[in-house]
């Protein structure tokens, strides 16, 4: 009898032990439920107000500038097929092995930009020399400027230059494309003329210098040669260029990594070397 009694007894803990685990499991199930429940609920809400940022963001700008990053030195010139005065041209594929001086200006017609073009066309001889090729670009269309060309040419004279044919390509951007890769388009100055912007790009189609101008105030065509003549110095024999440098002048030597060849530097007797103190040493140049 005490045999039979245990045995119910331990058949009923069983029994009560099984329901409770069910019971458990149910509300575990329940809970895991209710869990992805809110998580959909939560994901959806997500969701919808993100779409309702962009929509408002896209409703603010439809009517703003599209904005592009201009590249910077060092890096990689955007590469671009365009339709010029002088046929198309694809960058940099066509300028291999060459420096590139590519500069843009606001518009057509205008006085500054006249004079500007002048100037580079009568000194387009020197750049080739230099092995660089001049190229122009503004937001108007291939018939626009040949008509200003040729009345360049045909009827303006400036500081002596008339007669001036403008041979070198002048690109007709009228969808902004290449203005935008370059970041020619400056906002707040205008939203439809490219600044005066000068982009010198090496022989590696490596941005190397920028320059930027107002849209009021010309360029100094002789500095753009200038730097030009700096940078392939520095290029050519490792030194730097000091402040106002003229070829010819003095360059600078590099400064010393390291305290030993600092006092090196100071004590050696290089010849056609000088230096005014540890960092700051000079290599004479020659007088042809």
């Amino acid at each position: 009898m005490d045999e039979k009694r245990d045995t119910r007894k331990y058949i009923e803990d069983q029994l009560r032990e099984l329901k409770y685990n069910i019971s458990r499991n149910i509300k575990d199930m329940e809970l895991d439920k209710e869990f992805d429940r809110q998580t959909k609920d939560i994901t959806e809400y997500v969701d919808a107000n993100i779409r309702k940022v962009r929509e408002s963001i896209a409703e603010r700008t439809s009517g703003e500038s599209q904005v592009n990053f201009m590249p910077l030195i060092g890096e990689d010139a955007p590469s671009f097929k365009a339709v010029t005065t002088a046929g198309e041209i694809n960058f940099p594929r066509d300028y291999k092995g060459k420096w590139v001086v590519l500069f843009s200006h606001p518009a057509d017609f205008t006085p500054v930009c006249t004079t500007e073009f002048m100037t580079f066309a009568s000194m387009e001889s020197e750049f080739n020399a230099l092995n660089c090729q001049l190229i122009g670009l503004s937001i108007d269309s291939i018939y626009a400027h040949i008509a200003w060309l040729r009345t360049i040419k045909e009827k303006i004279e400036y500081k002596g230059m008339k007669n001036v044919e403008v041979t070198f390509p002048v690109i007709a951007d009228l969808k902004m494309d290449i203005a935008r890769k370059f970041g020619m388009l400056q906002p707040s100055a205008s939203d439809t003329q490219a600044v005066r912007a000068v982009f010198m790009i090496d022989p590696k189609a490596k941005i190397r210098a920028i320059l930027y101008y107002p849209l009021s105030n010309g360029r100094n065509m002789d500095e753009v040669k200038r730097l030009l003549l700096a940078m392939q110095k520095s290029d050519a024999e490792g030194v730097a260029t000091p402040a106002n440098w003229q070829p010819g002048e003095d360059v600078i030597i590099p400064p010393p990594g390291s305290c030993g060849v600092a006092k090196e530097r100071m004590e050696s007797a290089e010849e056609g070397k000088y230096c005014l103190d540890w960092f700051m040493c000079f290599r004479k140049q020659r007088v042809e």
